[in-house]
């Protein structure tokens, strides 16, 4: 399945992971949606710095995910079977590198490690199973909004309407 890269997933990937590596945590959690207080303490559960790697998406967009964010093209992150929502980990493949929130359960399917969200499959450049690597680099708070492309201070005043252009 591949899917039209669009600005916006592009730019929110991108600001996600430049936040992240300048800042820390605290930043990729402000990008992300996450709000306020100190982030967790990153999970102790083993992963492998490698691991095959599926995406997800159309099918579920409009679903909640286990971890209580509402899926959409644009949301970024990834599911693990054994991370705790909100740990923060750096996916690579081919030369890309970004930084995702645990957002949910899985895969279950295809004998995958790591099912990723479409956001973040787009900005990696996947487009089928592929193998990745994976380091668990922190954790942020979850929230409804962990993973959400950023709120313009337009679109917070009008409830996420966007001006007639």
């Amino acid at each position: 399945m591949r899917t039209p890269r669009t600005a916006t997933t592009t730019l929110l990937a991108l600001l996600a992971a430049t936040a992240c590596m300048a800042s820390g945590t605290t930043a990729l959690a402000a990008t992300t949606g996450a709000t306020g207080g100190a982030s967790p303490a990153p999970a102790k559960t083993k992963v492998h710095k490698t691991g095959i790697a599926t995406w997800f998406g159309p099918g579920f967009y409009g679903q909640a995910t286990a971890c209580g964010q509402t899926l959409t093209p644009a949301v970024v992150g990834v599911a693990n079977r054994t991370l705790p929502c909100g740990t923060l980990v750096k996916v690579t493949y081919k030369g890309h590198a970004l930084v995702v929130p645990v957002l949910d359960r899985g895969p279950y399917a295809n004998h995958a490690d790591w099912d990723l969200t479409a956001g973040a499959a787009q900005a990696l450049d996947i487009t089928e199973t592929v193998r990745i690597g994976t380091r668990v680099v922190g954790a942020a708070p979850n929230t409804p909004l962990l993973g959400s492309p950023p709120v313009t201070p337009e679109e917070a005043a009008t409830g996420g309407a966007q001006a007639a252009g």
